[in-house]
């Protein structure tokens, strides 16, 4: 038994963590575990990045290919995709957000790791809207690059 099989939260260790170089460019990150047919990450990404085996399997990011466009984020009916970008020290996070308030670019929210516990204050770089899911871009520390999964307003 995997370990977030027993807590219901995920590590680092459970999912694909690309090599820097990718993350400086940006890339998508798949927090996915679930094996149910479900594919629109592969359909919406126009550089071929995303593939799965068969439709019931778990989606892989092809990090040579992925540009980091962020069209599989808002897609993604588990909301377990995710847009890496490392820069000067910072790490941009654009990450889907189904909750109002829907904040506005500029604002100080709070980030929160896969538990929930606030890892400190993030800076709203971008919001995009697109349908019922928004994709909100921060910017938080790069240490926290991989750690930061949702915000509160």
């Amino acid at each position: 038994m995997k370990n977030y099989e027993k807590t219901g939260v995920l590590s680092n260790n459970d999912i694909t963590i690309p090599d820097l170089q990718y993350l400086k460019r940006g890339v998508a990150i798949v927090e996915c575990i679930q094996h149910i047919p479900c594919n629109p990450c592969v359909d919406s990404c126009p550089f071929n990045a995303i593939s799965m085996k068969d439709i019931n399997d778990l989606p892989v990011v092809d990090f040579e290919r992925c540009v980091g466009c962020g069209k599989c984020i808002s897609v993604c009916p588990g909301l377990a995709i995710f847009l890496v970008k490392i820069k000067n020290k910072k790490a941009l996070i654009s990450l889907p957000y189904e909750f109002n308030p829907v904040p506005k670019l500029g604002d100080n929210i709070i980030a929160l790791d896969r538990m929930g516990v606030n890892r400190g204050s993030a800076l709203v770089k971008r919001v995009v809207k697109s349908g019922k899911t928004s994709v909100i871009t921060i910017e938080v520390d790069d240490s926290l690059a991989m750690e930061i999964r949702n915000i509160k307003v």
